[in-house]
């Protein structure tokens, strides 16, 4: 499964200032491989960075699952450059609660988890029985019928209140459509979004 998402969180900015060094002129054959060197070096640990926090999750929450008497096989990747756990398996509903609340309350352990083993904040996305993948394919429906109601009618949509991993896949699929544009608004827990013509 890819993500997206998710959850409002920005998007990672790692490679930022890697195009600093080259100096137009002064830029020396031998520089340049030293510095595409150095590039690809910083992505590898980035990756190995992210992926080592995609096991420090897994194995927290194949601790939660033994605590509770869950059974669940657990996957740990990097995808879209965040880290992800999947656990797949019957019975997980319990996991995930009403609208996936359980599944956000479960991210943010895990999350807290990771930073207390690695003193920096995650941006892990957490998936339990395939919930997530579900849940974008509603929205997505939901925001393309917001979009046609939007240009039908030229009046503003609001949408019931979301999480933020709801909220970042409708954004993702209004903001793909011409002519209409959205936004987010309210405080959590009502935070919802509004989609509008475009100005």
């Amino acid at each position: 499964m890819t993500d997206t998402s998710t959850p409002d969180s920005s998007v990672s900015a790692a490679s930022s200032s890697d195009d600093a060094a080259t100096s137009g002129e002064v830029a020396v054959s031998t520089s340049t491989e030293s510095s595409e060197e150095t590039k690809k070096s910083e992505t590898v640990a980035s990756d190995s960075d992210l992926f080592r926090q995609s096991e420090i999750a897994a194995d927290y929450v194949e601790g939660l699952l033994d605590i509770l008497d869950y059974d669940g096989d657990i996957d740990e990747l990097v995808s879209a450059g965040r880290p992800m756990v999947e656990v797949v398996g019957g019975r997980l509903q319990p996991l995930v609660g009403q609208r996936g609340a359980t599944l956000e309350a479960l991210q943010e352990l895990t999350r807290l988890a990771i930073f207390r083993a690695t003193g920096s904040p995650s941006r892990l996305l957490l998936d339990i029985g395939g919930y997530r993948a579900t849940r974008r394919k509603e929205l997505a429906a939901v925001a393309r019928n917001a979009v046609e109601k939007v240009k039908e009618h030229g009046d503003p949509v609001r949408l019931e209140p979301m999480s933020a991993f709801e909220r970042k896949c409708v954004h993702d699929v209004v903001n793909a459509i011409s002519g209409v544009e959205s936004e987010s608004e309210g405080v959590e827990p009502n935070r919802r979004i509004v989609v509008r013509v475009a100005d």
